[in-house]
């Protein structure tokens, strides 16, 4: 897909796709509302998806990994 391509489909298109692909290891979250803005008002609510290729207790290692990393370097 060009960049361009990227914007006619929707935040659920893009997320089914990226769920297919066998090449794809990891995981999407993504806020239940679209974000429109650059302001986050008051509570926000998350999904997250994963592929086949991650069980739940390596998508919630990845997660950790990611929280560690960010702790450390973007305290």
């Amino acid at each position: 897909m060009e960049p361009s391509d990227l914007e006619l489909h929707s935040t659920q298109e893009l997320i089914a796709e990226l769920m297919r692909r066998k090449t794809f290891l990891g995981l999407v979250i993504h806020a239940e509302d679209e974000q429109k803005g650059t302001d986050w008002p008051g509570e926000r609510f998350f999904k997250v998806h994963l592929n086949e290729n991650l069980d739940l207790a390596q998508a919630a290692r990845l997660l950790g990994s990611v929280a560690g990393y960010m702790d450390r370097n973007h305290a």
